[in-house]
């Protein structure tokens, strides 16, 4: 399906009767993201090649969706995870609905969020990227919008009206492709919502809480932080304790190789362009597939997708026994001879749109 979608954007990019790209669902969710079971699979029969080979095309999938001069507009109308974030964050316009469910779980699978995350989430209001990146949180329609995640939020009952309405007037706008976007974005402004009501417990209202403890520069120091704060607020009546009480037991949960692997990412992520971050993620991930400092991948495909007794065996067990000289091995440049262990060549894109010049 990747390889499918790239070779269908890369046509529509160079066919000049092409003025915009709509990308949806076919069911219930968007996209869950890539398909880590077989991924696994491949694992138990000696191949590490195929997750390396998936993941250089999904990341060069995703550079292309960034570098695209016509319009994309994403219909995220239902689950919204990993790998479909990735072909849809990066696009000009997302449509959130009620139905829009987002989160990057990767530090679950003893995994990191990719896919231009460390871009993308680095780029959130203060250190909400952090939260979302190191807890997995879940986040609706509406905190999608507020966090900038998405672009517009649009009722799921009126998106065969906006589609039909967007596919109608592009069609027959002269405008050229530098007006074109303004045009896209009047249209779904006509059928959105501006201001969707957020949920009472929404994490959003917790930003100022958010800032102060994941800001820290460890995950160690954030852990720390929440707990803190959890003491503070059991002392006081009506405030954040079932909140901080969950974020603290998904930082617990999550495998400290990779919740200290994904804090380094989206801090670097903050000063690196989208290309930069691609390049970065891919090395991250072909570390993590060779296993040679952690097995913590294959161990959460094992218990989450496969045996699915949901009792990770993680190792190093505690963020305590991880060195700084054992992350830092993630991050090192590849310089094998074998082509499926290479750093990652991003394709050269010329005439750049200016939106996406501004992500290089």
């Amino acid at each position: 399906m990747i390889a499918r979608l790239s070779e269908l954007l890369l046509a529509y990019e160079n066919n000049a009767n092409v003025k915009l790209i709509i990308v949806k669902g076919n069911g219930r969710a968007f996209s869950a993201g890539g398909d880590l079971a077989t991924i696994h699979g491949h694992f138990l029969n000696g191949n590490l090649r195929f997750g390396a080979r998936v993941s250089q095309t999904l990341l060069t999938l995703t550079y292309l969706i960034t570098t695209l001069s016509k319009p994309q507009v994403s219909f995220l109308n239902g689950i919204v995870m990993g790998g479909g974030a990735g072909i849809s964050v990066h696009g000009k316009f997302r449509v959130a609905t009620e139905n829009s469910v987002f989160a990057m779980p990767e530090t679950d699978l003893g995994f990191f969020p990719d896919v231009g995350a460390s871009y993308f989430l680095s780029r959130l209001p203060g250190f909400f990227g952090e939260y979302l990146g190191l807890t997995g949180a879940n986040l609706d329609g509406a905190e999608m919008l507020a966090c900038g995640l998405a672009t517009h939020y649009v009722p799921s009952a009126k998106l065969s009206l906006l589609e039909e309405a967007l596919t109608c007037r592009v069609a027959s706008s002269t405008s050229s492709i530098c007006d074109l976007a303004s045009t896209v974005s009047a249209i779904i402004d006509e059928y959105s919502l501006k201001k969707p009501a957020l949920s009472e417990k929404s994490a959003y209202y917790k930003k100022g809480i958010i800032d102060k403890c994941f800001s820290k520069p460890t995950v160690e120091e954030i852990l720390s932080a929440l707990e803190e704060e959890l003491t503070k607020a059991n002392t006081r009546a009506g405030d954040h304790k079932e909140w901080l009480a969950a974020a603290i037991q998904s930082l617990k949960k999550a495998s400290p190789m990779s919740s200290k692997i994904t804090l380094r990412s989206i801090r670097e992520g903050r000063v690196q362009g989208i290309g930069e971050c691609l390049v970065r993620e891919y090395r991250i991930t072909c570390h993590i597939l060779q296993g040679e400092i952690s097995k913590d991948f294959r161990e959460g495909c094992r218990a989450t997708l496969w045996d699915k007794d949901k009792k990770p065996k993680w190792k190093p067990s505690k963020l305590e026994l991880i060195t700084d000289d054992m992350v830092e091995h993630y991050f090192s440049k590849l310089d094998g001879d074998d082509r499926d262990w290479k750093e990652l060549k991003l394709p050269t894109i010329s005439k750049l749109p200016v939106f996406a010049n501004s992500k290089l």
